[in-house]
């Protein structure tokens, strides 16, 4: 089974910032909305290990499901670029823009792309979700 990984790199209250890879190799960025006790609709989901499954989506089409995440349904990976694009989804793009303090994803499309090339040929595959920012340094 095709496996890939989001390496959390980032989070704040403005977020959580990943980079999206298939086995050392980055591909993508990601964007998830910060922490909030794994709430529906407003938090981002807890790290592990996950079955995603393709699924057409009514609003993003051609999307991957992230499946067995406890106590939440729909979760999608879909291109986004602003948390205001997410409810508890993770958004896929390919670089991060903006001011420090109002960070957001550009060329979400092309990241997107991206990711869903390394995807057509599967109906499902393994994501690990990893939280590596903790311990990052202070600007203080």
């Amino acid at each position: 089974m095709k496996q890939l990984s989001i390496m959390r790199v980032g989070k704040s209250d403005l977020g959580i910032f990943g980079v999206m890879r298939q086995g050392q190799v980055p591909f993508a960025l990601t964007l998830e909305l910060p922490w909030r006790e794994n709430q529906e609709n407003i938090s981002s989901i807890p790290a592990g290990t996950y079955l995603c499954q393709r699924i057409v989506s009514p609003h993003f089409g051609d999307v991957f499901e992230v499946t067995n995440v406890p106590g939440r349904t729909h979760v999608l990976l879909h291109k986004a670029n602003f948390l205001t694009d997410l409810k508890g989804c993770i958004g896929v793009g390919e670089r991060f823009d903006g001011p420090v303090t109002a960070p957001f994803l550009s060329e979400s499309k092309k990241g997107f792309d991206q990711y869903m090339a390394l995807v057509a040929d599967v109906d499902a595959f393994r994501l690990t979700i990893v939280d590596v920012s903790e311990g990052g340094t202070s600007d203080e």
